[in-house]
């Protein structure tokens, strides 16, 4: 059977991302692969385990010293994160 109206598979998985809501997920799940990139494999080495939760990017780290620099660099890996997700989806980072 052949429909009338025929739409690109981008518009059929947009469309079914908007009807399970699964938006906030995969945006969770891009900014975790950005944080990847960004910290690249020393800092990742050190990393117990990252969330982010309601704007809050939460780094779990094994390191003190990886921990104090990245105190520092916070805005600017804010500001890194959110400009590769293309909005501010990260509001702040928290170093545990």
């Amino acid at each position: 059977m052949r429909r009338n109206k025929t739409i690109t598979l981008g518009e059929a998985l947009g469309d079914l991302i908007k009807e399970y809501r699964l938006e906030k997920g995969l945006k969770e799940a891009a900014v975790l692969n950005i944080w990847e990139n960004i910290a690249g494999k020393v800092i990742t080495a050190r990393t117990k385990r990252t969330y982010l939760k309601e704007g809050v990017l939460h780094i779990y780290l094994t390191s003190s010293v990886v921990r104090n620099e990245l105190m520092m660099l916070r805005d600017a890996l804010k500001n890194q994160i959110n400009s590769r997700a293309g909005e501010e989806v990260v509001r702040e980072i928290m170093l545990h």
